[in-house]
C-alpha cells in the first residue's frame, strides 16, 4: 500500500499546484477540495482515520463553503470575467473530477484487500489521543492559530469592503 500513499500524494501536489496557479478562484476551490481528499487519504494510510474524517468534514466540507461564500461576497474576480463562460464545461470539471476519480478507485482498492503490505500495521489514533495532544502539549500552538485565523478573516474584510468612492480598495 506503499504505492498508494505516493500516489495520492502526487494527487495532493497536482491539485495543490493547480490551487495556487489557477486564474480562476472558483476552479482553484475545485482542487482545493480534491487536494484536501488526497491529504485524507494519506492520513487514513498513515493510520490515522479519525484525522481523514476531520480533513473531509471540517476542511473539505465546512471550510470550503466558507471560501466559497467569501469569493462570492467579495468578488474576487471582479469584472475580468465577462458573464458568459469563456471555457466548456469539460475543460473546468475535467481535471478536478479525474483526480477525484481517481482517488476513489484507490480508496476502492484499499477498502476492498483491507491489508498493509509487508506486514506494516500503523498504530490507529483516535479521537481520544487527538483531543489530549491539542489540548495539552499543544494548546497554546492552538489558540495562536484560531487567533491567526482571526485576524486573517478581519484583514480580509478590511481590505475587501469598498472605499467611500464605491470602488474596491
Amino acid at each position: 500500500m506503499e504505492w498508494i500513499f505516493y500516489f495520492a500524494a502526487a494527487i495532493a501536489f497536482v491539485a495543490s499546484v493547480k490551487v495556487v496557479t489557477g486564474e480562476n478562484a472558483i476552479h482553484a476551490l475545485l482542487y482545493l477540495v480534491v487536494s484536501l481528499l488526497a491529504v485524507a487519504m494519506c492520513f487514513y494510510l498513515l493510520g490515522a482515520p479519525f484525522a481523514a474524517g476531520l480533513e473531509v468534514i471540517v476542511y473539505a466540507g465546512a471550510i470550503l463553503v466558507l471560501f466559497v461564500f467569501a469569493v462570492m461576497m467579495f468578488d474576487l474576480q471582479g469584472d475580468r470575467q465577462p458573464a458568459v463562460f469563456q471555457q466548456s464545461w469539460s475543460a473546468t470539471w475535467l481535471g478536478p473530477v479525474a483526480l477525484t476519480f481517481t482517488l476513489a478507485i484507490l480508496l476502492t482498492y484499499i477498502l476492498l484487500n483491507g491489508t498493509f503490505d509487508k506486514g506494516i500495521e500503523p498504530g490507529i489514533v483516535g479521537a481520544k489521543q487527538v483531543g489530549i495532544a491539542l489540548y495539552g502539549p499543544y494548546l497554546l500552538a492552538v489558540e495562536i492559530a484560531s487567533f491567526l485565523l482571526l485576524a486573517g478573516l478581519i484583514a480580509g474584510y478590511h481590505f475587501a469592503k469598498y472605499s467611500t468612492q464605491g470602488e474596491h480598495r
